[in-house]
């Protein structure tokens, strides 16, 4: 394969032409983004979608690292004077890093080996005397190649079969036909260390465990893994281990490779040396290879659903621009309170003191109750840590108390992870450099209520704890992929160019941290921007930064009409043309979806803009600057139901999807500990990836089969029959990776008051 292949090799992973993605290629290489090429350049790929651009950027690095590699390889056989017609067709046609390795082993430039030594020695022409005498002794022609170092016939023996065990571990043929046989017919299996049962009993499943190497689930084989690096687990990949020793069909792969037939001491000395070199050092060496194989395609795996559960979690729906309450809760150093107004800008803070040791319920119902009123707060966030419930209880409790003429707020409990990272962030510090960090927690507990995606950039993106094993994993990789998710995420919404915070501008397509500082410190000293061409006149922010970002930057409001839609500059002209044949004024048409339909798109095709270019801006007029995140919605948890003891099975239960992972979906329904929802428990039919069924942020309602107060662990179902034990799941969902995330966000129900209702409505409202 060569550099010119690589397009048509993509092209067929990806389902496009080789056409599509050359075109593809020459936008990202001159700068483009993934996020760009998929929205404004749909003519010149021809409509590749964000999805396939990203598989493409992916495979086109790994291609072109091969590719390199290759070369590299080449050079060196080469330069050894080794380099052959057959030996350079074989390194063009290895198809992954892997075989390229394997190919060059031989010429690969190593320390001084036991083979080496045994050919400074002679060995090797004993070793070519066995295999051209097979009815020879070998013992008797060992007899003839004795030196220093070798002294014996058992020890140049040992160097002869040291030299045929270095020519198998060298032979790229059989390590591949090897390899792919582990792969089929191995079987991974682990055992507990002694000693290791009481301390390593999250790891209990795995204690004697045996699967087909080939079928083994991303999640099970990364819980092995961890359990092997705590040094609770011994793992190995078990082959042919009913065949008798000397017979197994690996074995006998390795004796063929030497020519070993039937007859003659030449030839059982052969087969017994080259199962040595079997068990001794291929089956290691290839071991940690497919081992480290299957470490990689789990963690690719596990990257994959933590992707997809961030881009489900940031394109949560929004509860819009109002005025909101955030509560961190805590219980020996009191619930914080923080007022953000309807834009997210702080407007007051207080710590409150229900719990123990105070004990001043009434006091924070006081000084909650007084904020709701002066601050006309409509939403208030509850996060989801130690005392979330007893929280969620004061609030609702005070509540029910407020005057009934009066607009209550709605109450929601979400999600605070990664609220405590944004807290100390150097971010946090100067935005808010007076506030306790504490007091930073409660207002990014209010602004990821009103806005998800606005305040979850501010955090790094692992932090926010939707994945599955994500400490176990590649962290570049999972940080590249992760970047991505909020990249696509955010141009896919779009950004209001005159109230986005920094981190927010900073991962629009072509602007960058530098690019997003200087954009607000334009904005801070000469006022909003009134047009996006006005982006022009920040510092170090020119034209191919501009055309790469304008098109996801609005402004609401403005000078310009379109500035206000996702329609791209460059495309105005188009625009106008569409509403010059409607006869209408711009703001007029502008929603109107049977005007813009009554239009044939093909009469507004012209040389620079096509077809694609045209029935986006025609959808984009209909429904300018559309949000396409879903409508907000809240789930509502079961009176009396505030902990894990008090769940029972059969149980009908509404709450909210927190994390999907390949073996099911966990489910906060309100108890401190996320419910699984197995995937064999999530519909009526079979279901193979979860995410087709659920994804994070989801309302559902779930039963509960099964309640493991000891483990901490809650079986449900979503099946209209009741479902299964939980019990049967066990095993499948192997030992916890860790205590899940609680949801996104949920609300709570509505409770009854209490004998302080007098004091409050005194003091509400002042």
């Amino acid at each position: 394969m060569s550099l010119t292949q690589i397009p048509r090799l993509i092209a067929a992973e990806i389902g496009a032409t080789p056409q599509q993605v050359s075109a593809a290629v020459e936008l990202l290489d001159g700068g483009a983004t993934v996020p760009f090429v998929a929205r404004y350049r749909k003519e010149v790929t021809g409509g590749l979608d964000d999805t396939q651009l990203r598989k493409l950027e992916e495979r086109l690095g790994y291609l072109r690292e091969l590719e390199a590699r290759r070369a590299a390889i080449v050079g060196s056989i080469t330069e050894q004077g080794k380099m052959t017609e057959a030996l350079a067709k074989s390194i063009a046609g290895a198809g992954t890093k892997a075989e390229l390795e394997d190919i060059y082993l031989p010429y690969k430039p190593k320390r001084r080996t036991k083979a080496m030594i045994a050919r400074e020695a002679g060995l090797q022409g004993l070793y070519d005397a066995i295999v051209a005498d097979r009815s020879a002794e070998p013992a008797a022609l060992a007899a003839g190649f004795l030196s220093e170092g070798f002294p014996d016939a058992k020890a140049a023996l040992e160097g002869a079969r040291d030299i045929l065990a270095e020519g198998l571990s060298e032979d790229a043929s059989l390590l591949g036909r090897l390899r792919d046989h582990m792969r089929k017919a191995g079987k991974l299996a682990a055992k507990v260390v002694a000693g290791k049962e009481a301390a390593g009993a999250k790891f209990s499943d795995y204690f004697a465990h045996s699967e087909e190497f080939s079928r083994v689930p991303s999640h099970r084989a990364l819980a092995m893994f961890r359990g092997r690096n705590e040094e609770v687990l011994v793992l190995d990949l078990e082959i042919d281990a009913e065949a008798p020793r000397g017979e197994s069909p690996s074995e006998r792969a390795c004796g063929a490779a030497v020519g070993a037939a039937e007859q003659g001491p030449g030839d059982r000395w052969l087969r017994e040396a080259a199962a040595w070199a079997w068990r001794v050092k291929l089956k290691t060496s290839l071991t940690l290879d497919l081992m480290a194989e299957l470490r990689e395609a789990a963690e690719a795996e596990a990257i994959r659903v933590f992707a997809r559960n961030l881009k489900d979690l940031l394109l949560a729906a929004p509860a819009g621009g109002k005025a909101t309450m955030g509560l961190d809760p805590g219980i020996r150093t009191g619930v914080k309170v923080a007022v953000v107004d309807a834009t997210g800008k702080l407007v007051a803070t207080d710590t409150v003191y229900p719990f123990q040791p105070r004990m001043d319920l009434k006091g924070a119902q006081v000084a909650i109750a007084k904020a709701i009123g002066q601050h006309g707060v409509k939403l208030i966030a509850i996060g989801n840590g130690t005392a979330s419930r007893e929280t969620e209880k004061l609030v609702t409790d005070l509540l029910a108390l407020l005057p009934s003429g009066a607009e209550k707020p709605v109450k929601v409990v979400v999600s605070e992870a990664g609220a405590s990272v944004y807290s100390a962030s150097e971010l946090a510090a100067r935005e808010f450099p007076e506030l306790d960090v504490s007091l930073r927690g409660a207002v990014s507990i209010a602004r990821r209520l009103q806005d998800p995606l606005a305040e979850l950039v501010k955090i790094e993106p692992k932090a926010i704890g939707v994945g599955q094993y994500q400490h176990d994993v590649d962290q570049h990789r999972l940080a590249k992929s992760l970047d991505a998710v909020v990249e696509d995420a955010v141009n896919g919404v779009g950004v209001d160019l005159n109230t986005a915070s920094a981190p927010l501008l900073a991962r629009v397509s072509g602007v960058g941290p530098g690019l997003a500082e200087a954009i607000v410190a334009h904005r801070d000293a000469n006022g909003p921007f009134a047009t996006r061409k006005e982006l022009l006149k920040v510092a170090r922010l020119g034209p191919k930064a501009f055309e790469q970002a304008a098109g996801f930057l609005r402004i609401s409001g403005g000078k310009e009409p379109l500035d206000a839609s996702s329609v791209h500059p460059e495309a105005y002209d188009v625009a106008r043309k569409i509403v010059a044949a409607c006869g209408r004024d711009i703001r007029s048409l502008m929603g109107d979806g049977e005007a813009l339909k009554k239009l044939n798109p093909a009469a507004f095709v012209d040389d620079r803009f096509g077809l694609p270019t045209v029935k986006d801006i025609l959808a984009e007029l209909e429904k300018p600057g559309r949000d396409p995140r879903p409508s907000f919605k809240t789930a509502t948890f079961t009176e009396g139901v505030d902990e894990i003891t008090d769940l029972r099975a059969g149980m009908v239960l509404e709450g909210t999807v927190t994390n999907v992972a390949a073996f099911g979906a966990f489910v906060d329904i309100g108890v401190h500990q996320d419910g699984l929802v197995h995937v064999s428990q999530l519909s009526d039919s079979f279901v193979k990836d979860p995410h087709a069924v659920v994804k994070a942020g989801d309302v559902v309602k779930v039963r509960v089969v099964e309640v493991d107060v000891g483990r901490k662990r809650i079986g449900l179902t979503m099946k209209s029959d009741g479902g299964a034990s939980a019990k049967d799941q066990a095993r499948e969902r192997g030992p916890a990776a860790g205590k899940p995330v609680r949801g996104p966000m949920q609300a709570g129900p509505q409770r009854g008051g209490n004998a302080f209702a007098d004091a409050l409505k005194g003091k509400f409202g002042r």
